[in-house]
């Protein structure tokens, strides 16, 4: 894990969140700028710079699995959600640590941005 990665700093516990949902290999917890009425976000454990850099198969499938228990568990997932995984600066990645955006709560429209 990174020092200074303020998502390992999540996964660590030194900063304090709502946590969601957890397993061995990934963290989910309310994002503290939602862009959306439900906004959650799923980390590796793991530090993970991006998807590019992503080897481990277990880790993307926890991940996701993750993500879709807390859509679940918020309720959306019938009605439907946005999963997305930004990657590297064009793709507007802001934290460089393996991450993925679960939104609903409100109808998506495409396209995104």
């Amino acid at each position: 894990m990174s020092d200074s990665c303020i998502f390992c700093r999540i996964v660590r516990g030194e900063i304090p969140v709502a946590i969601v949902a957890e397993s061995d290999l990934a963290l989910a917890f309310r994002d503290r700028d939602p862009q959306a009425p439900i906004h959650e976000l799923v980390v590796t454990r793991r530090h993970v710079t991006s998807l590019a850099d992503a080897e481990n198969e277990a880790e993307l499938g926890a991940m996701l699995l993750l993500a879709a228990q807390v859509a679940r568990a918020d309720g959306i997932s019938k009605s439907g959600y946005r999963t997305v995984l930004n990657t590297g600066g064009d793709g507007g990645q802001s934290v460089a640590h393996l991450h993925a955006h679960v939104l609903g709560g409100r109808a998506m429209h495409w396209p995104p941005g």
